[in-house]
């Protein structure tokens, strides 16, 4: 006698599909499909959110989600390299350059790709793989560390955001082709952006000035990414003389 699974009854979910969606709705993640890639996309989308919880109707990354699984890819066996999809307006300052160390600090093959914009502190991110891909359409935005909210007015303050704008120069200096006055250059112009200073770039620009690495889209950065893989696995089983 042959048994038949019951039918889900109408708005009944299978325990599989609960799961699948608390990790869209928690982490913004969908379940892994069936055939299983050596290459991991991770998306930065929206404001990076740091210490403070921003409001429910604003789209965020949330830092304390993105580190973990940072550290499960570079663990997994089965993962051979991250591919790093952005479109965020930045946010937290101190969220957004943990994400960069760490995604500087992996040992795997990665690659960042900026649809949209990677703006503000989204470009150390973008820049912390080790190769960076930017669309023909796509914008940076350069500007100095603002602060918002109330603001203890001594001179300790002052001294403090000068140096979080050093760590943040110093990060996008040392892992790209721009030189520290260019970029300095680019953060304090002013008359570019409305009642702002700063520098917006645009696809082709921000690879001529040296911060992004090339043009292109997915199929580039992903046939790219395979490229540094295969380079990796071979230079790991090469003999040691």
């Amino acid at each position: 006698m042959s048994y038949d699974p019951p039918l889900e009854q109408p708005g009944e979910t299978h325990p599989d599909k609960d799961s699948e969606l608390s990790q869209v709705k928690e982490l913004g993640i969908a379940a892994l499909p069936e055939a299983q890639s050596n290459l991991h996309c991770l998306t930065i989308i929206g404001q990076i959110e740091g210490h403070l919880v921003l409001p429910p109707q604003n789209k965020t990354t949330k830092y304390e989600h993105v580190l973990p699984q940072l550290v499960a890819i570079e663990q997994h066996p089965n993962v051979e390299g991250l591919l790093l999809v952005l479109n965020t307006v930045g946010g937290d300052v101190e969220a957004g350059l943990a994400i960069a160390e760490m995604v500087n600090s992996m040992s795997k093959p990665t690659v960042s790709l900026v649809l949209g914009g990677g703006h503000s502190i989204g470009l150390p991110v973008a820049v912390a793989a080790k190769h960076s891909f930017i669309t023909e359409t796509a914008t940076i935005t350069v500007h100095p560390i603002r602060l918002t909210g109330l603001v203890v007015g001594v001179p300790q303050t002052w001294e403090y955001l000068e140096k979080m704008q050093d760590r943040v120069v110093r990060f996008v200096v040392n892992h790209s082709r721009i030189e520290d006055w260019r970029f300095r250059e680019m953060m304090f112009r002013t008359g570019e952006l409305a009642r702002d200073v700063g520098t917006v770039l645009i696809g082709r620009e921000a690879v001529d000035c040296g911060l992004i690495n090339e043009v292109g889209g997915m199929g580039v950065a992903l046939a790219r990414l395979s490229k540094m893989v295969e380079d990796y696995k071979a230079s790991k089983s090469a003999p040691i003389q």
